[in-house]
């Protein structure tokens, strides 16, 4: 999920909407509301969050630290005014990026991807067994070759694949893929999606690996 912070409606709902196109949730704040939210929320929901884009605000330049507070995601600043001083202040507040208006979604995706590798220090892929999965939103490959998949199924790999050795529950699964503030998709989705998702790795591999256990969630694996 990418949570968008700007005291402008239409700047907010703009956002919103066009991440919305790409498949990917996203949530709209005000600095002030953020700012409460951000240092009140549970672990999980914070853990959901791709990627903060901080707007324009009185207190936007106070946010980043507060952020870092709960998380390491990318901290990416949306600046409206072209100006060397504001660019170096929003740097100097602590965001890991600042771009310009216009830039389309998927640009801040890919920003927030490259900004992920660099804290991680790691490629842009992921091995497990034979499964290579991409955190750059391509699509997955069995054995070098590609193994196509709907989005949702698409996520829900690369969140398990992102979590290897640690089980994970359907709401922070949910929230990973849906968002933490959709109520109009019903939790119990994600166990469709799951299913499939395993029904096609079986197919594939010969086996199934992800492991679920009743409560406690699901894992995948290699040993």
């Amino acid at each position: 999920m990418i949570v968008v912070v700007d005291e402008r409606e239409l700047v907010k709902d703009g956002y919103t909407s066009l991440f919305g196109r790409e498949g990917i949730p996203s949530q709209g704040f005000d600095p002030k509301e953020f700012g409460e939210w951000v240092s009140t929320a549970a672990d999980s929901d914070i853990a959901a969050v791709e990627a903060f884009l901080i707007g324009q605000g009185e207190r936007t330049l106070e946010l980043p630290r507060a952020i870092r507070d709960r998380s390491m995601a990318p901290v990416i600043a949306v600046s409206d005014q072209p100006s060397l001083e504001a660019t170096l202040a929003f740097f100097d507040s602590g965001v890991d990026d600042v771009v310009r208006k216009p830039i389309h979604p998927r640009e801040i995706l890919a920003r927030a991807a490259a900004i992920r590798r660099r804290l991680k220090a790691i490629s842009n892929f992921t091995d497990i067994g034979s499964i290579r999965v991409f955190s750059d939103g391509r699509d997955p490959e069995i054995d070098g070759d590609v193994f196509a998949l709907p989005r949702r199924e698409r996520r829900i790999l690369e969140y398990l694949v992102s979590n290897r050795g640690r089980r994970v529950s359907k709401t922070q699964i949910f929230n990973a893929i849906y968002g933490i503030f959709d109520e109009e998709v019903e939790e119990n989705v994600v166990e469709s999606h799951i299913s499939k998702l395993r029904k096609k790795l079986r197919k594939k591999l010969g086996f199934d690996p992800v492991d679920s256990k009743r409560f406690l969630g699901y894992c995948i694996d290699w040993s």
